[in-house]
């Protein structure tokens, strides 16, 4: 069975939500603990959302800098899934895992609804279940979800189909180009603003027009990496 690591942080608030989402998948879930230099040979990594350390500096830049983010960079360089969700996206830019930066929304304020994307690619090791262009419906919550990134950088990852989701609808934080989304050019690392973990068990997710909470559109991006680790198997 593919085992998933979920690291928890000082301040980690979906941490257990992330556990669970990787459980329904299909996957063992394993519990990793921010300060020790141990993976316990997971298959990938979720960083999962809250307000690690507080978010003082920035959100993400001291969890960047904990122990076991040393070994998570270490795996990403050798192919390893990792997914970064809210907070953990944050964790990802501040680590140069993942291009660009994210900042306070230009609203000012914190948002959370249920918030529709475009899946822009789906050859990533977190969206292989999705076909392009999928439209889908997850939650969103955060204060400081502003994607941002400077010219060059915003063209050359656009170039190079780095954008993995990208806002409908809405822009409900600013990001530059609708960007909800980024992975890495090796398509193992990416990370996200919504919460997909949020939308994994009919009764409990969004609300579709069949039904009262009956989305589950994030449960994809965690059957995605599954289904990548078969192939690969």
């Amino acid at each position: 069975m593919t085992r998933i690591g979920v690291v928890t942080f000082p301040g980690s608030l979906d941490d257990r939500d992330a556990q669970r989402a990787v459980r329904i998948a299909g996957a063992e879930p394993v519990a990793l603990w921010h300060g020790d230099h141990d993976l316990h040979n997971v298959d990938a990594i979720v960083l999962p959302g809250g307000f690690s350390y507080g978010d003082y500096l920035r959100c993400g830049a001291i969890a960047s800098l904990s122990p076991i983010m040393a070994d998570v960079i270490d795996a990403a360089g050798r192919g390893v899934p990792v997914l970064g969700i809210c907070n953990g996206f944050q964790m990802l830019t501040e680590a140069r895992l993942l291009p660009g930066g994210l900042i306070r929304n230009d609203h000012g304020s914190f948002i959370c609804r249920d918030q529709r994307l475009r899946v822009e690619n789906t050859n990533t090791a977190w969206t292989g279940s999705f076909e392009a262009d999928q439209e889908i419906v997850i939650p969103l919550k955060n204060g400081e979800g502003g994607y941002i990134a400077d010219s060059e950088t915003l063209d050359r990852i656009e170039g190079e189909g780095q954008v993995v989701v990208r806002y409908l609808g809405t822009n409900p934080n600013g990001s530059l180009r609708d960007i909800a989304g980024v992975t890495n050019d090796r398509g193992n690392v990416v990370g996200i603003m919504p919460h997909p973990e949020h939308a994994v068990e009919a009764g409990f997710g969004p609300d579709t027009p069949a039904a009262m909470r009956s989305g589950i559109d994030g449960l994809g991006f965690f059957t995605s990496v599954i289904e990548r680790m078969l192939a690969n198997a």
